[in-house]
């Protein structure tokens, strides 16, 4: 009896086995199915009407809505209007009036100063051509209608007019009440007090000048060469060389001060003992002098000969 050989499967006759993966790589996917829209069946003719009379209700609603919103704000106008128009109107007419005001002052104001200005510099004209009276007649519009700058100005011609016309009395009076004007600038102020002391010196005790001219006879203000000196011959009058002799010397070293004041200040000062010259060449230069020791050699040269 013969022996039977062993049966292979059919699956591996003659083929060799192959790993499951790549079994699995010749599986050939299939293609994702596409979804079709499923369209809706078209409406019957009810169907239709009904639809398109649901949106003219919603157009009529929305445009009713509409309506209703406008003529609401309309009747918040007009009762706002009701309430509050006259009231606003009348405001708008009052600020309207008021800036017309404002802007018609400022035009008068301007047209003051232009003709006040005028006025002073043809009465400063007037003045240097010798014509005194046609300049204080001049200057009395500016002190009866013009502003308070031009106004003080103009009185400051007119006491400098009556003190060239040998009105001294006059003239102290007028610079007097100037300086004891508040409405009037500081500076105005303190050039008005120096020419009343000025004119009223010989009548006033020396105490009275001291005190009037104190606080402008300091370094640093603008009239200290000017005060300074009144204060420093009342001082003398007084007595009081030392303070006199120092307060002159601070004029002839003070470079704001005008040469000719400065000068006259050096003079007093060395009367009274005070060194007040810091570079004799630049003194002497001033007062047109040569030193000796630079023309004596060239004088003496012809001589030598």
């Amino acid at each position: 009896m013969s022996a039977r050989l062993p049966v292979r499967p059919a699956s591996s006759r003659g083929v060799p086995d192959r790993p499951a993966r790549s079994r699995q790589r010749m599986i050939v996917s299939k293609p994702p199915e596409t979804s079709i829209p499923m369209r809706s069946p078209p409406l019957s003719p009810d169907a239709a009407r009904a639809e398109e009379l649901r949106r003219r209700r919603e157009a009529e609603s929305e445009a009713a809505l509409r309506e209703i919103d406008e003529a609401y704000r309309q009747d918040q106008m007009a009762e706002f209007g009701r309430r509050y128009g006259k009231p606003l109107l009348a405001g708008i007419l009052l600020a309207l009036v008021a800036l017309g005001g404002f802007l018609f002052w400022q035009h008068r104001q301007e047209q003051e100063r232009e003709r006040g200005s005028e006025a002073l510099v043809t009465a400063l004209d007037q003045v240097e051509a010798g014509n005194l009276a046609a300049a204080e007649q001049g200057l009395a519009p500016v002190l009866a209608e013009g502003s308070d700058g031009a106004r003080a100005l103009a009185r400051m011609l007119t006491a400098g007019i009556a003190a060239q016309n040998g009105n001294a009395r006059r003239a102290g009076e007028e610079f007097a009440a100037i300086a004891d004007d508040g409405s009037v600038p500081a500076e105005l102020r303190q050039l008005a007090r120096i020419r009343q002391v000025a004119l009223q010196f010989d009548q006033l005790p020396p105490q009275r000048v001291v005190a009037l001219l104190a606080d402008q006879a300091r370094p640093g203000q603008p009239f200290f060469g000017s005060a300074g000196e009144l204060v420093g011959m009342a001082l003398l009058e007084q007595g009081n060389t030392q303070q006199a002799g120092a307060l002159f010397g601070q004029i002839a070293r003070d470079a704001a001060v005008p040469e000719s004041l400065r000068s006259r200040a050096r003079q007093m000062a060395g009367l009274l003992g005070v060194d007040t010259i810091e570079d004799v060449r630049e003194v002497i230069g001033q007062q047109g002098a040569v030193p000796q020791g630079e023309a004596g050699p060239a004088a003496a040269a012809p001589a030598a000969e």
